[in-house]
């Protein structure tokens, strides 16, 4: 069977070798959520819905400003404060006094947060290795360093167009 006709009637880039880049990344991400939210599920974490991910993703373990948090999810301030209230009240998360900053808040996983943590770093170290035996373990990872590649080197050219103005 043809690349072309194993994708059914998606319609190839480049000559029939690949999705463009947009549908490349949306359906992998649409795969990592299920595969990750299944295994949440599975870990009797069920209440953990899509959205959380962007906050769950970013949260890590040492605490973060809300400010902080919702610039690296890429969210609104208002979004991320909705999602961490949500998690708050399902027991994931918490919020402490930040010891630098009498007047702000910090947002950290409780015990039952730290332990959905570590199993999703487990599910997603195991992710990586499924998906590398795909392309072989070279292949997956130049792919992985590419991709960091153009993450930064936008994010860099978004830093200096920034200090132009």
């Amino acid at each position: 069977m043809s690349d072309t006709a194993s994708r059914g009637s998606e319609k190839p880039f480049q000559g029939g070798r690949r999705l463009p880049v947009g549908q490349l990344l949306g359906r992998l991400l649409a795969e990592f959520r299920r595969e990750l939210l299944a295994e949440a599920e599975a870990h009797g974490y069920g209440d953990i819905r899509p959205a959380h991910l962007q906050i769950t993703g970013n949260v890590g373990t040492k605490g973060i400003r809300l400010t902080r948090l919702a610039a690296r999810a890429q969210l609104s301030l208002a979004a991320t404060s909705e999602l961490v209230n949500e998690l708050q009240s399902l027991g994931y998360l918490a919020r402490e006094p930040d010891p630098t900053d009498a007047r702000a808040k910090l947002i950290v996983p409780t015990a039952r947060g730290r332990r959905m943590l570590a199993e999703a770093s487990a599910k997603v170290t195991e992710m990586e290795r499924d998906w590398a035996a795909h392309t072989g373990e070279h292949r997956f990872e130049e792919a992985m360093l590419t991709l960091q590649d153009i993450l930064d080197a936008r994010k860099e050219a978004e830093r200096a167009k920034g200090s132009d103005s």
